[in-house]
């Protein structure tokens, strides 16, 4: 048996799906197709769908985690291109983690929480719950 994977995608929830498309784009993703109701993006080995689709409930509570080289200078970027300004949107400052990540949250037009982090080496290791 092959019990292999290639890939997993997320269908990710717009409410207005035009701005949620440009939001993407603005953050450095790359859109490879959108038709009426659906839109791929990618970058790097990371990809996602975009969907014309909106529940309040489902959206707030929606998080993706895109693992990356440096969270600063993914920040610095989201800063720079002046991201929370230009969509309205929550962008907090990077931070270290118990859990041994440095992090930021940014918030899409709709409400999905993402967090945009990297590894960080752990003077102890998180302990480990039973």
């Amino acid at each position: 048996m092959n019990l292999s994977t290639i890939e997993l995608k997320t269908f990710v929830p717009a409410k207005d799906f035009e701005r949620s498309k440009a939001f993407y784009q603005a953050i450095g993703f790359i859109m490879d197709w959108s038709g009426e109701d659906l839109a791929y993006f990618r970058l790097g080995p990371s990809r996602f769908l975009l969907q014309r689709f909106f529940v309040e409930p489902h959206a707030h509570n929606f998080m993706m985690h895109l693992l990356v080289e440096n969270a600063d200078d993914w920040h610095r970027h989201l800063v720079a291109q002046k991201i929370a300004e230009r969509f309205e949107v929550a962008l907090a400052a990077p931070q270290d983690q118990p859990w041994g990540m440095r992090d930021f949250t940014l918030f899409d037009p709709c409400g999905v929480l993402w967090r945009i982090g990297h590894d960080i080496a752990l003077d102890e290791p998180p302990p480990f719950v039973e």
